[in-house]
């Protein structure tokens, strides 16, 4: 197989949907190729942020019995091409297993749209990569941003600390003239954040940043600075 052939595997290595052969040769593959390494890297990212998206519930028992009837029943499969938010979908629509029912129903379409979106993001021409670091009101935190002027901005954040009463954690994308919000953050119990926003046409950022604010969100910064990457 081809480097462009094995580059297709990796959305589906990255969600486990390989077969034996397919991922002995993918994983050879990755040992002398480091753009399909760093592209793993980053699916890897989105697949952790997306499965902490939806609060854990056990489905009721006869849910759990018609889905594990299914599973078995219909066995994963992958097509070479298919679209990795397709792939991603598929396997969150499974984890109802293990306890996200909130995704069926009406979470099941916010979540698929979601991942088109990310997975336009990362496959965009013009994407970069920027890399946030905590500051001194969150030394522990670490963030990770992907931008494409076309097509919108996708954030990742652990270690934020908890939030207090009434605050409110804002995304900001940083141009030379204004900063512009890109969203409110509310982590998870481990401080665990994921968003994706589109952006006006034409935006060109110097950073992207993330400070707390009172809860509803601000026009502009007013808050400490908790995460802060240049672009």
């Amino acid at each position: 197989m081809d480097h462009e052939s094995l580059r297709e595997l990796s959305g589906a290595y990255a969600l486990g949907l390989l077969t034996h052969a397919e991922r002995r040769a993918f994983e050879a593959h990755l040992g002398t190729c480091a753009e399909c390494t760093q592209e793993l890297r980053e699916l890897t990212v989105v697949t952790e942020s997306l499965g902490r998206m939806v609060e854990p519930r056990d489905p009721p028992a006869r849910l759990r019995e018609q889905i594990l009837r299914a599973a078995g029943a219909a066995p994963r499969q992958r097509g070479r091409g298919t679209p990795f938010w397709l792939l991603l979908a598929a396997s969150l629509g499974l984890m109802a297993v293990g306890g996200y029912a909130a995704l069926l129903r009406g979470r099941v379409s916010e979540t698929e749209a979601t991942v088109r979106h990310t997975e336009r993001i990362l496959a965009a021409a013009d994407v970069k990569r920027v890399d946030l670091a905590g500051q001194e009101a969150a030394p522990g935190a670490s963030g990770r941003a992907f931008w494409s002027r076309s097509h919108g901005v996708m954030f990742t954040a652990s270690g934020l600390p908890a939030l207090p009463k009434g605050k409110v954690y804002q995304l900001w994308v940083v141009t030379k003239s204004v900063p512009l919000s890109a969203g409110l953050l509310t982590p998870d119990g481990s401080g665990h954040v994921m968003a994706v926003a589109d952006m006006p046409p034409g935006v060109e950022p110097v950073a992207v940043a993330v400070t707390i604010e009172p809860e509803g969100g601000v026009p502009s910064p007013t808050g400490a600075k908790y995460l802060v990457g240049l672009v």
